[in-house]
């Protein structure tokens, strides 16, 4: 009997508190600094891409949902400071488990899972995002990919690859 009026007593301190409820989608919930969202393809501030097409992020994603094919830069179709960049790169998030583990392998910090909780999908094949859905815009003023550069020219205005070990 003694259980049956603790749970009362419990139900009714609770029953007069303002209720936590937001009105979604007019009012966006703050995610946590570490939440796990949509990933996003980040760009130097010259507007050149970060990533080089290694594929190191889909050799470490667990559940195989990152597809990345690389081909090579010119002069006249520059993408990315490097040698290579990524012609193709899609996730597939019917796969994809939002660990990190490719933001974490990634050499030039160019894949980054942002804050992006709203991900629905009316097909399969939408929920296949490729790179023109997750490339962030061009800086304001700078061109868009691909440049062109003068021959033999290596555009270095951008930071260094952290180092890997």
């Amino acid at each position: 009997m003694f259980e049956l009026a603790k749970g009362m007593g419990t139900t009714l301190r609770h029953m007069f508190e303002e209720p936590v409820t937001i009105q979604y989608p007019e009012q966006k919930r703050d995610v946590h600094e570490r939440y796990k969202g949509r990933h996003e393809l980040k760009r130097y501030d010259n507007g050149l891409e970060k990533c080089i097409g290694c594929s190191l992020c889909a050799a470490a994603c667990p559940a195989d949902a990152i597809f990345v094919e690389a081909a090579e830069n010119t002069d006249d179709q520059r993408f990315s400071p490097g040698e290579r960049y990524a012609r193709v790169y899609e996730i597939n998030y019917l796969r994809c488990i939002f660990c990190g583990y490719c933001e974490d392998a990634c050499p030039t910090e160019a894949i980054v899972l942002e804050g992006h909780y709203e991900l629905s999908y009316t097909s399969r094949r939408d929920a296949i995002f490729t790179k023109d859905k997750l490339i962030v815009p061009s800086p304001d003023g700078k061109p868009d990919t691909p440049q062109k550069v003068e021959p033999g020219v290596f555009t270095r205005s951008v930071p260094e690859m952290k180092d890997p070990l």
